[in-house]
């Protein structure tokens, strides 16, 4: 406005020949000038610190930002507006006035030339978000003019997947004593599995072996329980290759619809693994795609292929559990179509390889393909008791086969069903144990 009626009044004065005109003209038209000038020249010098907690936080759940602002000039800081920013998917607050900071004195933090700031905001899909740099604005007096800088460097928030309580304590689903114990057995059917070992400190007196005691003059224990280590195995479809030929239209909305389906399976994982290592299981998480969880050591062809699985154990399992999974994202298995005569050809077994001893093994499935099946069915045998949780984006043909294979398949269409699933899963596991 003061540029438009300068303007106008610059013309008119020229027009007319009056100096006084000119005179207001000119001056409407170096205010705004003014305030551009001082919003631009020497801006504020500030430090900022930036704290969240927690940085690992579950989708929908609320984490708090605190940032400290310290005034690092020689004049006092006022009339200045902040605002955090952060990545498409996080919801921050707007602008906000910045209380007065007080001139920097060289000296320790005197409080009057810090602000502490605080938000809280609440992510709702898991993911590496990046928090920051947090925009400073600055206004003239006449709030003419206005200018941002950004402050500070980003932070990294991790949104992990809700982990949802789930029923029982997992030890219906122990087929064994682990997979030290059953390789000890696969080796000498016949030895004593009670073997003895001298006392060491530490050793629960529950253990000791008596009569081996009696036999060596010194205490002795029972070795099972250093052999024992339970584990579980969890398999989940990263590359929902079932997909098959649509129209533009229809393939968007199955994209959509399998994207779902993949953030429930991603939860499931997270939900089935996390009990698991509460129940002391070592767990193996295999990725049917090209591995996310270990890239260091990944072949490129997913996990039934010779890509290095996830493995977790308490404590601190559970974290890195999460964290993996925070960030893991349908892929296109390296090579996938090129590859796919040839992995027709290979023999069914070649998916069972790689794999350890005969595990409980869970396998989430959003959407998969003949082949992938056929390898599932192929590892059968590796799987006491064998699950397979499936979304409502698996074909009916894919579906058959598994239950042709001996897998207990079991539905679900929404996170809601998880408790119910894995419940659903201890029952059908206690009746085949029952029967045996």
């Amino acid at each position: 406005m003061f540029l438009a009626v300068g303007g106008a009044l610059f013309l008119n004065a020229l027009v007319i020949d009056r100096r006084d005109l000119l005179f207001v003209a000119c001056l409407l038209l170096a205010v705004p000038v003014v305030a551009l000038v001082y919003v631009t020249v020497r801006p504020a010098r500030v430090q900022l610190s930036r704290a969240i907690r927690p940085v690992i936080v579950p989708a929908g759940s609320d984490a708090v930002v605190a940032l400290r602002v310290r005034n690092l000039s020689s004049r006092p800081v006022s009339g200045s507006r902040w605002r955090d920013t952060a990545s498409a998917g996080i919801t921050v607050p707007g602008s906000v006035m910045l209380p007065t900071l007080d001139r920097y004195e060289g000296g320790p933090d005197t409080g009057g030339d810090t602000a502490r700031l605080e938000y809280t905001l609440t992510p709702l899909r898991r993911g590496v978000y990046d928090l920051g740099p947090l925009m400073l604005g600055r206004t003239d007096p006449f709030d003419l003019a206005v200018s941002e800088r950004p402050v500070g460097e980003p932070h990294d928030l991790v949104v992990t997947p809700r982990v949802t309580p789930l029923p029982g304590n997992a030890r219906s689903i122990r087929s064994g004593d682990g997979s030290i114990h059953e390789l000890v057995r696969h080796i000498s059917p016949s030895s004593d599995e009670l073997i003895a070992r001298e006392y060491r400190p530490g050793d629960p007196m529950r253990r000791v072996n008596w009569p081996a005691t009696a036999r060596h003059g010194e205490i002795m224990v029972r070795q099972e329980e250093q052999r024992s280590n339970p584990a579980a195995r969890i398999i989940l479809d990263t590359t929902l290759s079932g997909r098959p030929e649509y129209s533009a239209s229809q393939a968007a909305a199955r994209t959509s619809r399998q994207d779902q389906a993949f953030e429930i399976a991603v939860e499931l994982t997270a939900c089935v693994g996390v009990h698991l290592l509460d129940a002391g299981f070592r767990v193996e998480l295999i990725e049917l795609g090209p591995s996310q969880l270990a890239p260091a050591a990944a072949a490129g062809r997913g996990g039934l292929h010779g890509d290095a699985p996830g493995f977790f154990s308490a404590p601190g399992g559970d974290r890195l559990l999460l964290e993996g999974l925070a960030n893991i994202a349908p892929v296109q298995r390296a090579a996938e179509r090129g590859a796919e005569a040839q992995r027709a050809s290979s023999p069914r077994g070649d998916a069972s390889r790689g794999l350890g001893g005969q595990l409980p093994t869970f396998a989430v499935l959003v959407d998969i393909d003949a082949q992938d099946s056929a390898e599932l069915a192929a590892i059968r045998g590796r799987c006491a008791p064998a699950v397979a949780f499936v979304l409502d984006t698996m074909s009916r043909g894919a579906l058959e086969r598994l239950r042709d294979a001996g897998w207990h398949c079991i539905g679900l269409r929404s996170h809601r069903d998880i408790p119910g699933a894995w419940d659903q899963a201890q029952q059908e596991r206690g009746a085949v144990r029952d029967q045996a």
